[in-house]
């Protein structure tokens, strides 16, 4: 099974030839969430071979241009296409008035069902939930209503040793339980302890995506100890006032958060025009938080890697 991070789009604002904006594709064990879904979004999933009718779940953080224009055209293609699959789409309520006027002034009627689910501003909040996943979203600080997303990947506690299992000839209806962590006592009532017969599994791979905000220590406890973190940093240190000034965040900044959470990874984005090159904000950020890297257009994150 995968758990996979894209970047599709890294850079804030305006698109260029090069560069886009927010767009990242999240591959959790085969089911795939797209995030955010900046201008050309669609050409960069073909660009770089996904099939975006794969996707199932489309979250948008906020409703500034670089993070949702190209949401109509994915939609229109995918009705194109011919899609039937149903697609569920997450985001702050305005969205959903955007999205009916333009299907609308189109006279279009979408050939497969689309649910639209409403993020309430200013509250943290499960957005989905099943035996696999758990996607949560929180509150950033950015001027206008703007959410960061949760994933977290969900194990068993325990993993079976199958030759434990065939040796105490365990009945399949047990197994569960077993994978709790209960012991198992055989027909003749011998108990035997469930360290014997599992192992720990591995730790589950989580991902938090901060999108554009300022520094905003009150995420602090909601992303603790994840895997990977996004986090924007559109502008060096020496540019704080202008980060303040537009409500966004610095190198130094999402350096800090990640060492308050505890994060494994820092993932830096959303980066400003006006920086070529990259590594400049690399270094900045890993003056502070050594586990850092830097999103570029097409990259592929293995979170067994990290």
């Amino acid at each position: 099974m995968s758990y996979k991070l894209t970047i599709l789009g890294c850079s804030s604002a305006i698109p260029t030839v090069d560069k886009n904006p927010t767009a990242q594709l999240l591959n959790a064990n085969e089911r795939f969430f797209l995030i955010d879904c900046a201008e050309g979004t669609q050409v960069q999933l073909r660009k770089y071979k996904i099939k975006f009718q794969k996707i199932s779940r489309i979250f948008i953080s906020h409703l500034h241009g670089d993070h949702y224009f190209g949401l109509i055209g994915l939609l229109s293609s995918m009705h194109l296409l011919g899609r039937d699959k149903e697609l569920h789409i997450y985001a702050h309520p305005e969205l959903k008035k955007i999205i009916d006027i333009q299907l609308d002034t189109a006279s279009t009627e979408l050939c497969y069902p689309l649910f639209f689910h409403t993020i309430t501003p200013d509250i943290d909040e499960v957005l989905f939930e099943d035996k696999k996943i758990k996607i949560s979203t929180f509150p950033l600080n950015h001027g206008i209503d703007c959410n960061g997303f949760l994933f977290e990947e969900k194990l068993a506690p325990r993993k079976l040793l199958s030759e434990k299992v065939q040796e105490y000839n365990i009945p399949i209806d047990k197994l569960k339980e077993i994978k709790q962590g209960s012991d198992f006592t055989t027909t003749d009532g011998i108990r035997i302890d469930n360290i014997e017969i599992t192992k720990e599994n591995r730790i589950p791979d989580s991902y938090a995506f901060c999108s554009d905000t300022k520094y905003h220590e009150e995420i602090v406890d909601k992303i603790k100890n994840v895997t990977l973190l996004y986090h924007e940093t559109t502008f060096m240190q020496d540019r704080s006032e202008r980060a303040n000034e537009t409500n966004h965040s610095t190198t130094i900044d999402a350096a800090n958060i990640a060492n308050l959470s505890s994060v494994k990874n820092l993932l830096i984005g959303h980066f400003s025009q006006r920086y070529q090159d990259k590594g400049l904000l690399l270094n900045e950020v890993r003056s502070i938080f050594d586990k850092s890297i830097v999103a570029s257009e097409g990259l592929t994150i293995d979170f067994s890697d990290l």
